[in-house]
């Protein structure tokens, strides 16, 4: 034989070797989501008649002996937890297995138990992948940034961009900003945008609706307003795995889509005149569009099997108009918002009082009349204090406030006034 034929034979032996259960788990996978014979045995390195194999079997079973190294068996669960942990270094791995388990061997070995983790990482990487959900089951939600020309100034807005997961009809809203209540406005005005609610929700990892990740082990923890905020609609929040973000696809990156066809090139009078804006569009252009992958009508699709899978609102209210919250006045005037201070009547020192939080302002009332009111704003730890709150008040707040203004009329401290003239306040 000649060693051309050698390599041949080597190379046929080494593709058609005994594969483990990892390796054919991949290989059902990506059968399961469409890839050809072909296409799987490349990707994995092994042959076509090997891939035949696994997948008329439909699972895997022992065709011969166990490649693996015995030392790692009945260890394969912390393999592909600590391969995954350490974004697919091998070597790092090979570290931890010593120090945690005393185990010694090679590279080499723990390449070969981690190989299936590995190209099923990549081929999840660069697989364009349709995740094809029921009419009624899920909605997308993303924020996307961009400037726009609003009464002859740049101005930053926010666009929130919903998309329904079987029909691709989309909902977009404009906000000034990403905080918790235009994420939850946006949701919630999809839901009357489209007559019903999704049976689940889901979102990138925002900050202002996740508090907690776990790339690993996949478990999310939402924040409380956000918990209660799917309780009174019925729906179920999920969020998508860190660096998954193709996770959301459905959308035909739906913020990218409103960007380049229904804002580039337009500019508003107002904010109001933006809001319309987007409304024609969505009925004109966004809903009566061919959609690429569908090969229909958004709002087609959405009226002929959609709309009835969708929970009914039932005249339910809005979870809030404005994020309502009881404070006790503190001994500094003040109530504290998103550690934020704003004042408040000094007369109403330890008296408990509502406040009210909106998009641009901050509202205070006590015994069902407004006693205060603020602009919101965007920073932490800072006070925002309104002069008339602190008419009439004496000792130590009153003296300070009025020190404050006549130092600022006299243009020097008072100190140095009273070394002169003698005497205190």
């Amino acid at each position: 034989m000649g060693i051309e034929n050698r390599l041949a034979s080597d190379e046929r032996s080494e593709r058609q070797k005994v594969q483990g259960p990892d390796e054919v788990r991949v290989m059902l996978e990506l059968h399961r989501r469409g890839w050809g014979t072909r296409r799987i045995a490349d990707e994995l390195g092994i042959s076509r008649n090997t891939v035949r194999r696994y997948v008329r079997a439909g699972e895997w079973r022992p065709y011969g002996g166990s490649s693996r190294s015995e030392r790692l068996a009945g260890r394969e669960q912390w393999l592909e937890a600590e391969f995954r942990r350490h974004r697919g270094n091998a070597e790092v791995v090979r570290q931890e297995l010593s120090k945690q388990h005393g185990v010694e061997v090679s590279l080499r070995t723990v390449e070969r138990a981690v190989q299936a983790h590995r190209r099923y990482l990549r081929a999840e990487a660069q697989a364009t992948l349709r995740f094809e959900t029921p009419p009624g089951k899920q909605q997308q939600a993303d924020f996307g940034q961009m400037r726009i020309m609003i009464g002859q100034e740049p101005t930053k807005v926010h666009l929130c961009v919903l998309t329904l997961g079987y029909s691709r009809r989309p909902y977009v809203a404009p906000f000034r900003n990403e905080r918790v209540e235009a994420w939850l406005q946006g949701i919630e005005g999809a839901f009357r945008h489209f007559g019903g609610v999704p049976g689940e929700v889901l979102i990138d990892n925002a900050k202002a609706l996740v508090k907690r990740h776990n790339a690993q082990t996949r478990e999310v923890e939402f924040s409380t307003t956000f918990h209660a905020f799917a309780r009174y609609w019925g729906f179920q929040p999920r969020a998508c795995a860190p660096f998954r973000a193709r996770t959301k696809g459905k959308d035909e990156n739906g913020v990218g889509y409103v960007k380049h066809n229904a804002i580039v090139g337009h500019q508003f009078a107002t904010w109001e005149a933006l809001e319309g804006h987007l409304r024609w569009w969505m009925r004109e252009i966004a809903d009566c569009r061919i959609h690429g992958t569908t090969g229909e009508r958004p709002i087609e699709r959405f009226q002929r099997e959609e709309a009835s899978a969708l929970a009914t609102l039932d005249g339910r209210p809005p979870f809030v108009q404005y994020r309502e919250l009881q404070r006790r006045v503190q001994r500094d005037l003040c109530v504290e918002v998103d550690t934020n201070h704003y004042s408040v009547p000094w007369r109403l020192i330890g008296e408990w009082v509502t406040v009210q939080v909106g998009d641009d302002d901050i509202s205070v009332s006590h015994g069902g009349e407004t006693v205060a009111r603020h602009e919101r704003v965007e920073g932490r730890r800072q006070w925002i204090t309104d002069d008339d709150h602190f008419e009439g008040l004496t000792g130590i707040w009153g003296r300070q406030k009025a020190e404050t203004t006549a130092e600022a009329e006299l243009g020097r401290p008072l100190h140095e006034y009273e070394a002169v003239a003698g005497g205190s306040w």
